[in-house]
């Protein structure tokens, strides 16, 4: 998995009279857990940003003021109005502790039934997931080349080496699903074999 530096200030009152005067600074308040105890800090609005809007998950080498942290962002609290960040909940990771993340889908190859007219829906963006740090992938890549128009993958149809997936085994990835126009290439097959087979007979009834 990718990973990235981050600094941030150590908050000496915790409070929102305190919050409201990070986030006039242009910081972003922020806690970590993991380690049994809590720290409150902050960073940048702007290099949360970088980190947030962007579909890439991270692990973010931490630096509070001297003290390496690793960890993920585990929550993020959005502004109901202007949707800017408000708040962001980290948790610090181990190298011999398991953690639960979300992990972007990408889907890889050229699906035959969107090639005939079909449309290629996308139905989870991300996967949850448990694993060790070292095992967590940048992506989990689903390989829609078998897809024709009607079928789809599912979860249980999905595995990556090191990590279990959380959602249900049924729930449904991606799939191709019949639009105005397409032409269902099986359904093509089956005809040509019909024709082909009553041309046969005719020809036995004539011979």
């Amino acid at each position: 998995m990718k990973e990235v530096s981050l600094s941030g200030a150590l908050r000496t009152h915790v409070g929102k009279k305190d919050a409201k005067a990070v986030r006039k600074e242009g910081r972003v308040p922020c806690v970590i857990y993991g380690s049994g105890e809590q720290h409150h800090f902050s960073v940048k609005h702007v290099d949360m940003e970088k980190l947030i809007y962007t579909p890439n998950v991270y692990m973010i080498n931490l630096d509070i003021e001297g003290k390496a942290v690793k960890s993920i962002i585990q929550d993020i609290q959005y502004h109901p109005v202007t949707d800017r960040i408000v708040h962001v909940d980290f948790i610090e990771l181990a190298d011999d502790k398991k953690v639960k993340m979300n992990i972007p889908v990408n889907l890889v190859g050229r699906a035959p039934g969107v090639l005939n007219g079909g449309k290629l829906q996308q139905i989870y963006r991300k996967l949850k997931v448990v694993g060790y740090p070292k095992d967590m992938p940048d992506t989990i890549e689903v390989d829609i080349n078998a897809l024709k128009i009607g079928m789809a993958v599912r979860v249980r149809d999905i595995s990556v080496d090191g990590i279990e997936l959380l959602n249900a085994p049924s729930a449904v990835v991606c799939s191709v699903k019949m639009a105005r126009g397409a032409v269902n290439a099986d359904d093509d097959d089956e005809e040509e074999a019909g024709e082909e087979g009553a041309e046969a007979a005719a020809e036995g009834e004539e011979g």
